[in-house]
C-alpha cells in the first residue's frame, strides 16, 4: 500500500507541474488557456526527439524541452493570445480548444501517432527497498525535481519583486502602469513561463503518462481538476490538489481498476462542495 501511495505522489508531482501554468495564467493573468497540455507534449516530443534521433541524454533534455516550450508559448503569446485577453472566457476557451485540436492532428502529421518511449538512464531505472517499502528510482527522482520547483515558485510569486509587480498588474492595470510597473513585459514572461514548466512536465511525464499526439486531449480534465478545486489564488493549492488527484488516481487503478475515474471524479464533487472556491480561495470582502 505505501508503495502505491509512492507512485501516486511521483504522479501527483508530474500533474502539479503540468497544471501550475494553467494555474498561473487563470489565475494571475486571468486567462483560459485550455491549449496549456500542448505546450507539455511539445516538451516531451522535444525530449523524444533529441533522445531517439540526436543522442543526447535525457537530463541534458529536460532543459532543452522547458526553453523549446517557453519560446513557443512567448512567440504565441505575441501573435494570437494578445489579442483574446479582453475577450470573454468563453471566447477563450473556444479560442483554445481550436489550438488543441490544431496541435493534435500537427503533431500527428510530423511524429505519427504511435506511442512514445524513450530509454531512461541506467541509475533511473528499477526500484529499491526502503523499510519493506519499493521505491521507484526515476518517481523518487521526480519527487525530488518537482518539490524544488513548487518551493521555488512558491517562493518567486510571494517574495520576489517580479511576483508582486505581477499581482499589482493583474489586480489593476492601470494602476500598476501609473506606478511605472512594465505590465506589457510581464505578461508574456509569465505566459513564457507557464509555458517552460509545462515542457518540463511534459518531458519529465513521458515515462509515467505516456506521450502521443492526442496527449493534450486525454489529459486536459485532469489540469482543470487540479485548478479547480486546488484555487488559482496560490501555487499551494494545486499543488494539494495534484497530490490528492495523483494518489487516487493511481491508488484506483491499482486496486480497483473498474471504477479508477469514479474515484476521481466523486474526490472532486466532495472537495468542490466542501470548498467551491478551491482550497486556497481567496477571502471575499
Amino acid at each position: 500500500m505505501l508503495t502505491i501511495l509512492f507512485d501516486g505522489i511521483a504522479y501527483g508531482m508530474v500533474l502539479f507541474l503540468l497544471a501550475c501554468g494553467l494555474s498561473v495564467t487563470m489565475g494571475l493573468m486571468n486567462f483560459v488557456n485550455l491549449a496549456h497540455g500542448a505546450f507539455a507534449m511539445l516538451g516531451g516530443y522535444v525530449t523524444v526527439v533529441l533522445m531517439q534521433r540526436g543522442g543526447v541524454p535525457f537530463l541534458w533534455t529536460v532543459p532543452v524541452a522547458a526553453l523549446a516550450a517557453a519560446l513557443v508559448g512567448l512567440v504565441l503569446e505575441r501573435l494570437v493570445y494578445r489579442p483574446m485577453y479582453a475577450k470573454s472566457h468563453l471566447d477563450q476557451v473556444m479560442f483554445s480548444i481550436g489550438l488543441v485540436f490544431m496541435a493534435v492532428a500537427g503533431t500527428d502529421w510530423l511524429m505519427g501517432s504511435t506511442q512514445q518511449i524513450i530509454r531512461l538512464p541506467g541509475w533511473l531505472q528499477g526500484r529499491f527497498e526502503l523499510g519493506g517499502v519499493g521505491i521507484g528510482r526515476y518517481r523518487l527522482f521526480v519527487i525530488a525535481v518537482c518539490g524544488f520547483l513548487a518551493l521555488a515558485l512558491q517562493w518567486g510569486f510571494t517574495r520576489t519583486r517580479f511576483g508582486s509587480r505581477l499581482r499589482a498588474a493583474v489586480d489593476d492595470a492601470r494602476v500598476a502602469r501609473g506606478l511605472g510597473i512594465p505590465v506589457n513585459r510581464l505578461f508574456p514572461l509569465t505566459f513564457a513561463l507557464g509555458s517552460g514548466l509545462a515542457g518540463i512536465g511534459g518531458a519529465l511525464g513521458i515515462e509515467l503518462m505516456g506521450l502521443d499526439p492526442t496527449f493534450p486531449l486525454k489529459f486536459m480534465i485532469y489540469f482543470l481538476i487540479v485548478v479547480t478545486v486546488g484555487g488559482t489564488a496560490t501555487i499551494t493549492g494545486p499543488f494539494l490538489a495534484a497530490l490528492l488527484l495523483g494518489v487516487a488516481d493511481v491508488t484506483g487503478k491499482y486496486l480497483v481498476p473498474q471504477i479508477g475515474g469514479f474515484i476521481i471524479y466523486a474526490l472532486m464533487v466532495a472537495l468542490l462542495v466542501a470548498r467551491p472556491e478551491g482550497l486556497f480561495a481567496r477571502a471575499r470582502a
